[in-house]
């Protein structure tokens, strides 16, 4: 009578073929997950931004009659994002947060709601699969009769 300890090839090449549809239809799912999750992460942040900007705004009314917005949208936020620093160049760091206002950024024109805004900065984010996403944000007219709220556009562009 034999004593086999051990598996035979067949077993084990069945395992390997097993594992490696399990990882075929794993691994695309996973991504997906991680980049959903990112997505809903940068939804909240800007959320939070926006919730942000018209507290400051009516703060603003209240001690100065007239609402507007601040020169950087994060300067609204009791408590900044999580990756957020005061780097004034686009994100190059997983999860960074940043606010960009040089001319690179505020030369561009925007639509929200079928209005057209200038840019005065963008904010932009980089993920985890390194590609870098922006929102372009107008804080509309802070001084004189002309005093206009600005805007934060919800939707992002990916930045090269």
């Amino acid at each position: 009578m034999k004593n086999n300890k051990g598996f035979t090839l067949i077993e084990l090449i069945m395992v390997t073929i097993i594992l490696g549809i399990l990882a075929a239809v794993a691994i695309p799912r996973y991504t997906a997950s991680v980049t959903a999750a990112e997505e809903a992460a940068e939804d909240a942040v800007i959320t939070g931004v926006q919730a942000g900007l018209a507290n400051y705004a009516m703060e603003k009314l209240m001690a100065d009659g007239r609402e507007y917005y601040p020169d950087d949208p994060f300067t609204s936020l009791a408590t900044k994002p999580s990756g957020h620093t005061d780097n004034t160049t686009v994100a190059d760091q997983d999860g960074e947060w940043t606010f960009n206002s040089g001319s690179d950024h505020t030369s561009a024109s925007f639509t929200v709601d079928g209005v057209t805004y200038n840019s005065t900065g963008r904010i932009t984010h980089q993920r985890s699969d390194n590609t870098r996403w922006g929102w372009y944000y107008d804080k509309g007219t802070q001084t004189g009769d002309a005093a206009a709220i600005g805007v934060l556009e919800s939707d992002p562009t990916q930045i090269n």
